[in-house]
């Protein structure tokens, strides 16, 4: 991250690289197209074959294959495998069910989590856009002492609550109708797209925000303590145990 420029006021400006940090610490647009390409290799071929077996075993392979190139190349398996696992059990929840609509379910269940956390963190003051990118800006947690920048996290925060939402309220109609090309098009519309236009409005919001406050490098603060201390401390010359016994005999 390249260190800010003061302005002529002696203030720093927020991060210029600020919006690809927020698309990073979400997983990045990588993570969000390996969500939802095997969603959209679910309803093509369960428009060719009709079968939701061989429908969610295809997605599920796809899914398996980004993993396997996530974890060759050597990224975190949080990335690698968390897609995977939501492919698989949002497989096994359609195959089980019989309804192909149900490999939409899991997604939707999870839109309606994250939407509920969002709000959760609003309102006990942590909103959740804070807690993700203060760390990843550099700042940790100082935000909840500038009021500025607690103010944009927490607008930020309300542009994510309002997107889950809207994917909950646009796709469990169309889940009620059982129209699994419908609904497999709007679930491939609801991903990348909005989460872009979302990653964008969070960084128009935060780069309005106060300059983020870095906190206090404490091991340095201790580094430099051990290092007076040891000034301070008195050089102790090692005994000469052939003097001592001279004396003794």
């Amino acid at each position: 991250m390249e260190k800010p420029v003061p302005d002529a006021a002696g203030e720093q400006p927020a991060p210029t690289d600020s919006a690809a940090s927020m698309i990073a610490a979400f997983g990045g647009v990588r993570g969000m197209i390996d969500m939802t390409v095997p969603g959209l290799v679910f309803v093509i071929a369960f428009t060719i074959s009709h079968s939701t077996w061989t429908s969610a075993m295809t997605a599920g392979g796809v899914a398996l294959v980004f993993a396997i190139v996530r974890i060759a190349r050597r990224e975190t398996l949080q990335h690698a495998l968390g897609g995977f696992l939501g492919v698989a059990l949002a497989g096994w929840i359609a195959v089980k069910s019989g309804k192909a609509e149900n490999f939409y379910a899991f997604g939707m269940l999870l839109s309606g989590g994250y939407a509920l956390a969002y709000l959760i963190s609003i309102l006990v003051r942590w909103p959740l856009i804070g807690v993700v990118l203060g760390p990843a800006l550099g700042e940790n947690f100082t935000w909840r002492q500038n009021p500025g920048r607690y103010a944009a996290y927490r607008k930020a925060t309300w542009v994510w609550f309002v997107m889950f939402v809207l994917r909950i309220v646009i796709q469990i109609p169309i889940y009620w109708t059982g129209n699994v090309t419908a609904l497999g098009i709007a679930k491939v519309a609801l991903g990348v797209p909005p989460f872009l236009v979302v990653c964008y409005i969070t960084w128009l919001i935060m780069s309005k925000a106060p300059p983020p406050v870095k906190p206090a490098d404490e091991d340095d603060e201790d580094t430099q303590e051990g290092s007076v201390a040891v000034e301070a401390a008195p050089v102790i010359e090692p005994r000469d145990e052939r003097r001592e016994d001279r004396y003794a005999d």
